[in-house]
């Protein structure tokens, strides 16, 4: 070819554009991270803090909280990630949670850390602004006709699993030496009672009242089985995600009913595209928190639990169509921002603050690991089964029903992010706050009147 012909090109003419360093060092900011974090920003926020623990002066106000939840959470949730195996059946959230309660346990977090971390959460009550944003968003994300439909199928599934987990789990522990009496009363009550401050704790009272102990003693008892309870119902969110992964028919990824459009036009797993408007946003934001306000006025005058009080004012609105497209789209950004940003920073702080190690521990015994299990497994495949049944999605209502078995409001989080359902958490609220209490309340009278 000549060298004159137009049709040459010369090789060095083909050499793609050097890449300039802002552009090398925007693809490690977009693309290397830590959870959400970027790399980068991960290592100067662990350096700030580290430097601050050795001065003593890491500060407990939101900003430097923000900063050390999200470093930790992250860290622990993204190790939980890596692990074989684990990491797809809810190690993340495991993870989250239990390896800082035992890095407390052990002296392995700094003081600092412990301190401000445990202030920061009892003093903010921080886990309630996000189940809020989480049930509003959530609530006004769903279709209508799925709402009413779904909570009123969601109901039947329940109780069936809890009856029949109920009695395994007492025929489990008697075929392995255990009185039904105790096996009931401080394993399995004690699994479905609705976590630690709706379940564990009213237990313990009720126990000290009615069996003459002294309460310490029976929340001694209670507490471990809680834990540990929740901690195979988070373990079954995770095989249940791969089981809805292996068998895509079985499962509506989030919704309970087939065949159903979401109202506002977006679904919940589809990817944010910035259409909807800060105001929006806000606006969402609000109404989340505002509802949570009415909630705490229905449990001053009725005693019903806030998050389960706001959660019925959220389907009233939802279902007399009261709210906005507009603004249902702004409380589906607040909800999946909290999802994906605010989890595992919150799951850390409740290990640090609620979650005592030594508790955890002292229940693992083999007869009682095997009751938790069977009481857990039969619970969620009943559930399974039955909502199966009723024409709904198998697999998200194991989901619901595995809630049952949670550790409270943390507990609901825990299991649907290990899950990857945080849009079941309006029935997994029914299924903790209102079956626990249930639970609780109908069993105290029965061992009262009856038993003694």
């Amino acid at each position: 070819m000549s060298l004159t012909d137009d049709s040459y090109i010369d090789p060095e003419k083909q050499k793609k554009p050097e890449i300039s360093f802002a552009e090398k060092w925007w693809h490690i900011l977009d693309n290397w991270k830590i959870g959400i974090v970027p790399l980068p920003l991960f290592i100067l926020a662990g350096a700030l803090i580290a430097l601050n623990c050795l001065n003593g002066h890491l500060s407990s106000s939101m900003v430097v909280m923000v900063a050390t939840m999200a470093f930790f959470g992250f860290a622990c949730g993204e190790f939980g990630k890596r692990l074989p195996y684990l990491g797809k059946i809810g190690a993340a959230a495991i993870c989250a949670t239990f390896i800082p309660s035992a890095l407390v346990y052990y002296g392995w977090l700094p003081t600092e850390v412990v301190k401000c971390t445990t202030e920061f959460y009892k003093s903010t009550d921080i886990l309630y602004l996000y189940i809020c944003c989480i049930i509003v968003g959530s609530v006004m994300s769903m279709n209508r006709t799925t709402l009413i439909r779904g909570f009123f199928r969601i109901v039947f599934p329940m109780v069936c699993g809890e009856i029949v987990g109920m009695f395994v789990g007492v025929g489990v522990g008697y075929l392995l030496g255990i009185t039904p009496f105790e096996t009931f009363f401080f394993i399995v009550l004690p699994i479905m009672a609705g976590g630690v401050g709706e379940g564990a704790i009213p237990l313990s009272i009720g126990y000290a009242t009615i069996l003459h102990m002294n309460q310490g003693v029976a929340l001694g008892k209670v507490l471990p089985i809680v834990m540990l309870g929740g901690l195979f119902a988070v373990v079954m969110g995770g095989c249940l995600n791969q089981l809805g992964k292996r068998f895509p028919h079985l499962t509506g990824n989030g919704e309970l009913m087939p065949d159903v459009k979401n109202d506002v036009g977006t679904s919940l797993t589809e990817e944010f595209t910035g259409k909807v408007d800060v105001n929006a946003i806000a606006s969402g934001a609000l109404l989340a928190v505002l509802l949570y306000m009415i909630g705490m006025l229905i449990q001053h005058y009725i005693s019903l639990p806030a998050p389960v009080g706001m959660l019925f004012v959220a389907v009233l609105l939802k279902v007399g169509n009261t709210v906005s497209p507009r603004m249902q789209h702004g409380s589906q950004v607040v909800y999946k921002f909290f999802q994906s940003a605010v989890t595992y920073p919150i799951l850390f702080a409740v290990g640090v603050a609620i979650t005592p190690w030594q508790d955890l521990v002292s229940a693992f015994s083999v007869s009682n690991l095997l009751v938790i299990i069977s009481t857990v497994g039969a619970t969620t495949i009943t559930g399974s089964l039955v909502g199966r049944k009723l024409g709904m999605h198998p697999i998200d209502v194991a989901v619901v029903s595995c809630c049952q078995s949670g550790q409270g409001g943390t507990g609901a989080v825990a299991i649907l992010s290990a899950a990857n359902r945080m849009s079941l958490m309006p029935f997994a609220q029914i299924a903790i706050r209102v079956g626990g209490a249930l639970n609780v309340a109908l069993s105290l009278l029965v061992l009262s009147n009856f038993i003694l």
